[in-house]
C-alpha cells in the first residue's frame, strides 16, 4: 500500500482479483479473459495499492488467462486455424503501421487532447521492425507505452485498439 500517497482503490482491486480467480477456476471460460484484464481500470485513492505492484500483478494474469485461452482454442479448432487468425490479425496491423508518419491514426479536433504523433509514430517505427524483420520487442514495452498528450493529437481510442491487437498477436505467436 502506499501509505499517504495515491494508489488503486483496496477494495475494487480485491474484488476484481476474487472475480479472476474464480473465473479462472471455473471449467471451460469463465466470464473474465485475457481482454478483460487488459482494460482493467481502478480508481486511485489516497493510502491504495501501489499501482506498479498491481499493473505488474495483472500482466502476469493476463499472460495465465492468454495462454489458457489459446490452449482452448487449439484444442477446439487446431494449430493452423489459430495461428491462421493471428497471421490475419499481423497483416491487417502491418497495413495499419505502414501508414505515413503523422498519418497512422484518425485525430482529435484541435482543442482536444490526443496521444502526441510523435511519440505514436516512434512506437510504431519499433512495432513495424518486429513484424517485418522480426526485431526483439516485448510485451510489456508495447503494455507500458506512454504517449505526450497534444492537441490535436491522434485519437487516445484508436490507438489503445491497435495496441491491445498487437498485444494480442505477440500472446499469440509466443
Amino acid at each position: 500500500m502506499t501509505g499517504s500517497k495515491r494508489g488503486y482503490d483496496v477494495k475494487q482491486v480485491e474484488e476484481f482479483l476474487l472475480e479472476a480467480r474464480e473465473s479462472y477456476s471455473v471449467k471451460g471460460e469463465g466470464t473474465i479473459g485475457a481482454e478483460t484484464i487488459r482494460r482493467q481500470a481502478f480508481t486511485m485513492v489516497k493510502g491504495g495499492y501501489v499501482p506498479e505492484d498491481v499493473d505488474a500483478a495483472l500482466e502476469r494474469l493476463e499472460d495465465a488467462f492468454a495462454t489458457r485461452e489459446r490452449e482452448r482454442v487449439l484444442r477446439e479448432t487446431g494449430d493452423d486455424t489459430w495461428f491462421s487468425e493471428a497471421r490475419a490479425t499481423a497483416e491487417a496491423l502491418v497495413t495499419r503501421l505502414e501508414r505515413p508518419e503523422g498519418h497512422r491514426f484518425d485525430r482529435v479536433g484541435f482543442l482536444s487532447q490526443g496521444y502526441h504523433p510523435r511519440d505514436v509514430d516512434r512506437l510504431v517505427t519499433r512495432l513495424k521492425g518486429y513484424f517485418s524483420e522480426g526485431k526483439a520487442l516485448s510485451i510489456e514495452e508495447v503494455r507500458t507505452s506512454v504517449f505526450r498528450f497534444r492537441r490535436g493529437g491522434y485519437r487516445e481510442a484508436q490507438v489503445d485498439l491497435v495496441l491491445d491487437a498487437v498485444v494480442d498477436v505477440m500472446l499469440a505467436v509466443r
